[in-house]
């Protein structure tokens, strides 16, 4: 369900110190060859055994983790059960001619089984029959999260790891902060980014479009994202949610003038 081929080539990687570049960069490329296996044949096996308790690699239960804490954090709008109605959406659209023979894949749009369903207690991950789970929305912010904090621990600099618009920092910031185009981060945290069409696990469906990009600064990466694809969830009531939360937010409306929330 996860394809971490654009964050691959959206990789950018920066530290403190030049001479730890090289080294960094190879650091974060393993990690994510790490985060892809883990998403690709792991995740598969684990969907193979609906019901039963699978023990998951390291990698792959930090990110699950890290798309349960998303959901709790937004409330909901950012569900890692948004698997099924994903694939119905993909395949519905790509290949209509597939018989109906009561596949999930062919049933209206509805709502998505819920985060609250997936069990994840000290390493096992148990998903009921049905639940699919796409961790897309949360993955990449995570595997920026985990390549900063290694970098800046192993070589002993600052770091900043992006992984398209999802960046995280660890480490000492440079002189005069670090910069992300027109976003600086002085003391550090984080930025995350939204820019598609996400799917209302209310009802399983595209949310309605409100938002050309959503950006979010934070002290996490992890917080950021979830809360810049929440906004998309949340359209227009997005903007005094956001007002009310100690983050930086700012939001471009569909053909209308940039907002910020905070």
């Amino acid at each position: 369900m996860d394809d971490l081929r654009v964050a691959v080539t959206d990789l950018r990687v920066a530290v403190t110190d030049p001479s730890a570049l090289r080294a960094a960069r190879k650091l974060a490329q393993a990690r994510i060859s790490e985060a892809r296996v883990a998403l690709g044949r792991e995740l598969s096996r684990v969907h193979l055994a609906p019901g039963r308790p699978v023990r998951l690699s390291p990698v792959l239960a930090d990110l699950v983790e890290a798309a349960l804490d998303a959901a709790k954090r937004t409330g909901g709008d950012v569900d890692p059960t948004v698997g099924t109605a994903l694939l119905r959406q993909r395949y519905g659209q790509r290949r209509p001619w597939l018989p109906a023979c009561g596949s999930v894949l062919s049933a209206p749009a509805a709502p998505v089984p819920g985060w609250r369903r997936v069990r994840l207690d000290e390493g096992q991950l148990t998903l009921p029959p049905g639940v699919v789970l796409d961790l897309g929305a949360t993955a990449p912010a995570r595997i920026a999260e985990r390549c900063a904090e290694q970098i800046a621990v192993r070589y002993g600099v600052g770091a900043l790891v992006a992984l398209g618009g999802d960046v995280a920092t660890a480490g000492p910031a440079p002189a005069g902060g670090w910069r992300d185009g027109a976003i600086t981060l002085p003391h550090g945290g984080a930025i995350g980014t939204s820019s598609a069409q996400v799917l209302d696990p209310r009802t399983g469906a595209p949310a309605t479009r409100v938002w050309r990009r959503v950006t979010v600064v934070a002290q996490s990466c992890l917080t950021a994202t979830a809360l810049a694809t929440a906004a998309q969830v949340r359209g227009e009531d997005a903007r005094h949610w956001l007002a009310a939360l100690p983050v930086q937010a700012h939001l471009d409306p569909l053909g209308g003038t940039r907002a910020n929330a905070a």
